[in-house]
């Protein structure tokens, strides 16, 4: 996990990311993730920030000055600077995985749902099936969970298509029917349940990718808190759920582990016999 506050030299902005690895040496290549992140992103936004400062400087002076600054409003470019960014820092930290000695990045990989807060302005990368849920507050007063990432599972129709297009197969193991896994062209290995990731290069010309899918939201007083967490929180609580759990505990520095330990008790008492998964959280209260 990563809490990084004042990122990138900026007062007030904030990091998050929760990172959840599989494979033989997922571990590290969830660690190596987490621990090139800040500088990457850090490099990727303010490149991106310039390039696209240029760009709204040389439109075509013709244009209706008054169409060029709102296109070019200060929320246009804080959207478009962090989807380019968070795209740009994802593939650089993929492809670097392959130059670190001692890691396997061929069969070995990890998700990342990373999250950045910029004044009201809020970018959500994810890749893989941890998941982002804001707690924001309805009409009437109540709580209500709103998912921010949708998690890539190979049971989503326009990932599965993707995956087939380049050989890649997507089916279950008979002893598990509802976990459908990518496999390899004539090799019935790795079966990853996720079709996007960071490593997993075995499986990188087959369809599974490691571009993020990016959300922006602009942030209101109903916005309360925003959930990172991987998806042994998930398979076990719902977003209502958990986010319940975040707004009666008392003590905010305490919510992270109150999710966690609630998902560990459901875990050893619905699922006793089967190995708990792991329980990750990150809350960023807004």
């Amino acid at each position: 996990m990563l809490v990084a506050e004042n990122f990138a030299a900026q007062r007030g902005m904030v990091l998050c990311g929760v990172f959840d690895g599989h494979g033989v040496d997922g571990h590290h290549v969830a660690r190596s993730i987490r621990d090139m992140l800040q500088q990457k992103l850090t490099t990727s936004w303010r490149c991106q920030r310039q390039v696209l400062r240029e760009s709204s400087h040389s439109l075509d002076k013709d244009y209706d000055e008054d169409l060029c600054s709102e296109k070019f409003s200060s929320e246009f470019l804080a959207v478009d600077t962090w989807k380019e960014a968070l795209k740009m820092t994802f593939n650089l930290m993929d492809e670097e995985l392959l130059t670190q000695h001692g890691i396997d990045s061929i069969s070995s990989g990890t998700t990342a749902v990373v999250l950045v807060k910029q004044g009201n302005d809020l970018a959500v990368g994810n890749v893989g099936d941890s998941r982002a849920v804001l707690g924001a507050k309805a009409d009437d007063g109540s709580l209500i969970a709103v998912q921010l990432t949708i998690d890539h599972k190979p049971e989503i129709p326009r990932e599965a298509e993707r995956i087939k297009r380049y050989d890649g197969r997507v089916f279950a193991l008979q002893r598990e029917p509802c976990v459908l896994r990518v496999w390899l062209p004539h090799r019935n290995v790795p079966g990853l349940a996720m079709s996007r990731a960071l490593g997993d290069y075995c499986l990188k010309n087959h369809g599974v990718i490691s571009v993020p899918e990016v959300t922006y939201r602009c942030l209101t007083k109903r916005d309360q808190f925003v959930v990172l967490a991987t998806d042994g929180v998930w398979d076990v609580l719902s977003n209502e759920e958990v986010v319940s759990i975040v707004a009666n505990v008392r003590d905010r520095a305490l919510a992270a582990r109150a999710v966690v330990e609630m998902a560990l008790y459901v875990w050893k008492s619905d699922y006793p016999f089967s190995r708990i998964d792991d329980c990750s959280v990150v809350c960023l209260f807004l």
